[in-house]
């Protein structure tokens, strides 16, 4: 029997004929209008909508990241199990010529041990790839996400949610054939929830120009100037001085994309930098600092990508804000059959504190963290994802710094459904 809406909706063949032609007409539009409309959400919902959900369980040996000498005090354990579960929806709707994607995604982690580190996760993205007249484009977007802050330096058992908001636009005009000009504008803000975690609240800017030389290959070379600026509104105390961790970074730099066919590419974006800070000058420094990506897709199911840097990174630490990394990363993905696929990863970042602070000590101001993980992808359906990792992760520290020594070993086990 039909429901009450349902026969608002449609009316039997009695209660038709006794409405008046006016308005049976009036109803049949309605009808018409509403059942195009039902069609065309049901074929945009199929085509730009696609709604996805993921639980995974994980097992890490040492979750805190505590150094391999520390003693455990009271309640404290070093392993733990966790367990996300993930909703979300994904979209991609093409407008006229431009493109919009977005992406909206809540989860839910719960730990075994430590469930004071609960917490509720959000992830939101939205970017707009724009097209203006015949030769001026650009991207415009921003993303939202809150997380619980990384163990690697602040050790503590009590929860640290992370969120980072990050805004971007950029565009390019092509004068002619081969050249084109380009400008853009990033910022990045991450806010802590923790009180002891606060004086790394930062703001950082970024503002470039540049200018680019395109191939007909596909390959492109170009120069760009580049301005960074780091905001601390919470200053970092040591005795009576509160220091102003603020800073600013001028940078030149060779762009570089070099294409080599389906198989090779090459990206560079390296060059000088010079580092000055608003409080202890003493840490103004200037050096290489840049990026190098290269990745080889020799058969068509292996893919391989290395990467190899020499830059200055913020650290969530009590005691220094940034240190200069120097690290190298290689990733390979196997496609084994059309369901199966193997993945690979190793990393080691040397983080060298003293560049960046300006601390003179006869101790060891850096620490090297490795890492490998290796892990197998099974897709039984196109809407389906099962997969396996295991990971393993080591620092040599700094204890000075509280930058211990540790070692670090896990698993996960997650299941995906994309429709």
């Amino acid at each position: 029997m039909l429901s009450s809406s349902r026969k608002h909706l449609f009316p039997s063949r009695l209660t038709l004929a006794a409405m008046a032609p006016r308005q049976r007409r009036a109803h049949g539009l309605a009808m018409l209008i509403g059942s195009l409309f039902c069609a065309t959400a049901s074929a945009a919902l199929s085509d730009t909508i696609h709604p996805f959900a993921s639980v995974t369980y994980t097992h890490e040996d040492n979750l805190l990241r505590l150094p391999d000498d520390a003693a455990l005090s009271p309640g404290q354990q070093r392993d733990d199990n966790l367990r996300q579960a993930v909703a979300g929806v994904q979209l991609e709707r093409p407008i006229g010529r431009q493109v919009l994607t977005a992406q909206a995604k809540v989860s839910r982690v719960t730990f075994s041990h430590y469930d004071q580190l609960n917490y509720n996760g959000q992830d939101f993205s939205a970017a707009l790839q724009w097209h203006l007249l015949e030769h001026f484009d650009g991207h415009v977007g921003g993303s939202y996400a809150q997380t619980l802050t990384p163990f690697t330096d602040f050790h503590s058992s009590e929860r640290n949610l992370r969120v980072q908001r990050h805004e971007y636009v950029d565009g390019a005009w092509r004068f002619l054939p081969s050249w084109q000009v380009r400008a853009g504008f990033i910022r990045d803000k991450f806010t802590y929830d923790l009180l002891a975690q606060r004086l790394n609240d930062r703001t950082e800017d970024l503002a470039e120009v540049g200018f680019d030389y395109l191939a007909s290959s596909g390959s492109r070379i170009g120069l760009v100037s580049r301005e960074l600026r780091g905001r601390y509104p919470n200053q970092r105390s040591f005795g009576s001085v509160a220091i102003d961790e603020g800073y600013k970074q001028k940078e030149l730099k060779l762009n570089i994309y070099w294409f080599l066919g389906s198989t090779t590419q090459v990206q560079l974006l390296a060059g000088r930098a010079r580092r000055e800070h608003n409080f202890y000058t003493v840490r103004d420094t200037s050096g290489v600092d840049g990026r190098v990506t290269a990745s080889w897709n020799p058969t068509g199911k292996l893919r391989f990508t290395a990467a190899t840097w020499r830059e200055f990174s913020a650290v969530e630490s009590s005691i220094v804000s940034s240190s200069l990394n120097k690290g190298a990363s290689l990733n390979a993905v196997w496609n084994t059959t059309a369901k199966i696929a193997v993945n690979g990863a190793l990393r080691s970042d040397k983080r060298d504190f003293s560049a960046a602070s300006g601390i003179a000590l006869p101790i060891d101001l850096t620490d090297t963290i490795r890492s490998a993980s290796v892990g197998l992808t099974y897709n039984p359906a196109s809407v389906m994802q099962f997969g396996v990792n295991v990971f393993t992760e080591k620092r040599s520290g700094s204890p000075f710094l509280g930058s211990g020594t540790y070692k670090a070993n896990g698993m996960s086990l997650t299941a995906t459904a994309q429709f």
